[in-house]
């Protein structure tokens, strides 16, 4: 068992914010799976998404320090999905189920493709208000793997991990990183076969992001990010739980910063 599994961080985080698992479409197998923490009042909250190896729970340490500012943060788990429009309609479903029109949207590696690719889909009736992306692509032939897209779900569940094992660095690292490296490939076990088979099929298949569809979305970095939403209709922060120096908004810059 790795490090972070038994840290008492994480135990405290499986212990005070439950799992929900949700259905929203017509498939009862395409169940989403989320942890929803923070004031339930915020309507623009924070919504993470996680990289092909991960699972809702590898944002505990976010999810922990975002809820201790005051921000709600919703960490997902996304469901065995093979097509991309697939999954934009079912995330469009399950934000109507939760009840919120727009979103801070993170994602992480294909997290970023596909909050990237809703944006992009929701464009006509927005429902992202900004994008925080983390080692995120916007063109899946970087990876020179669209031919074996409609292959992945022939492939034995080794196969699979091992595709996505190649990707972890396998060299001389500090502690903490070897850590985190041990807490995705343990997360990486509990993942099907077919939930890892669909995921590279999304990382993998033919598209790109159409920068023109994003270019009223907001997109930095997550440090500087939140805080020129403050006192706005957008705040994902209960404003009572910051300082009068904290909810002064800052001058709302370039659409992309390299910040």
């Amino acid at each position: 068992m790795d490090e972070i599994s038994q840290s008492p961080d994480y135990n405290w985080f499986r212990s005070t914010v439950p799992l929900k698992r949700i259905v929203v479409d017509d498939d009862d197998s395409k169940v989403w799976s989320l942890y929803d923490a923070g004031p339930k009042n915020i309507r623009c909250p924070v919504v993470l998404l996680p990289p092909v190896s991960g699972t809702a729970d590898i944002f505990f340490q976010q999810v922990l320090a975002l809820t201790g500012w005051g921000y709600r943060v919703i960490a997902l788990q996304y469901p065995i999905y093979w097509d991309l429009l697939e999954f934009c309609d079912g995330f469009r479903k399950l934000l109507d189920h939760l009840q919120l029109d727009k979103i801070h949207l993170f994602g992480a590696s294909l997290g970023g493709f596909l909050a990237q690719k809703f944006a992009e889909y929701t464009h006509k009736s927005p429902r992202v208000h900004s994008l925080i992306l983390c080692n995120s692509f916007s063109d899946t032939s970087i990876f020179n793997q669209t031919w074996m897209a409609n292959s992945f779900w022939l492939m034995p569940a080794f196969m699979l991990k091992k595709i996505v094992l190649g990707n972890f660095g396998s060299g001389p690292v500090d502690p903490e990183i070897a850590d985190a490296i041990d807490f995705m490939v343990d997360r990486l076990e509990g993942l099907k076969q077919s939930e890892l088979a669909s995921r590279l099929t999304l990382n993998c298949q033919n598209s790109y992001v159409e920068p023109h569809k994003l270019r009223d979305v907001t997109v930095t970095i997550i440090d500087i990010h939140m805080r020129q939403f403050h006192e706005t209709r957008y705040a994902a922060l209960g404003l009572a739980l910051v300082s009068t120096d904290e909810v002064q908004p800052q001058a709302p810059g370039p659409n992309r910063t390299g910040q």
